[in-house]
């Protein structure tokens, strides 16, 4: 009993930390986080080449570098992730500015109950069919 207990508690404090977790913005998807992680890894990159031509290796063995590939490998994902938040930034200001057209817009009102007050409904080929039918019947 008390294992189920403790079990039961536990499964409790992992859902309310997943939901505190879920309610937060993660930082890693905010603008100014991947610029400042691109502008970090830039400068390691920058230094890890400086260093290698300082050892004296050439262009081609700097460029198979496999720390210096790893690291603009690193950049590259950053400005894909860059590109990224930057069109959601943009479709949410598209979908912004749409939703407020709409509210400046007037709204159309649904005319068609309208009309058809005005007007007698006509009768369908069946209803027609039996009305003749109950007549015929009526003058005989």
């Amino acid at each position: 009993m008390f294992i189920i207990r403790v079990f039961l508690d536990k499964r409790a404090y992992h859902k309310q930390k997943w939901r505190n977790w879920k309610e937060k913005d993660m930082v890693s998807k905010s603008l100014e986080a991947r610029e400042n992680q691109k502008e970090y890894w830039g400068n390691k990159l920058n230094q890890r080449l400086s260093f290698l031509t300082e050892k004296g290796f050439e262009p081609g063995k700097i460029a198979k570098d496999v720390t210096v590939r790893k690291l603009r490998a690193k950049l590259r994902e950053i400005g894909g992730r860059l590109k990224t938040i930057t069109s959601k930034a943009k479709k949410v200001e598209e979908m912004a500015r749409i939703k407020a057209e709409k509210a400046a817009a007037p709204k159309q009102e649904k005319g068609k109950k309208k009309k058809e007050a005005g007007k007698t409904p006509e009768k369908s080929k069946r209803q027609q069919k039996k009305s003749k039918k109950q007549a015929s019947k009526s003058k005989e």
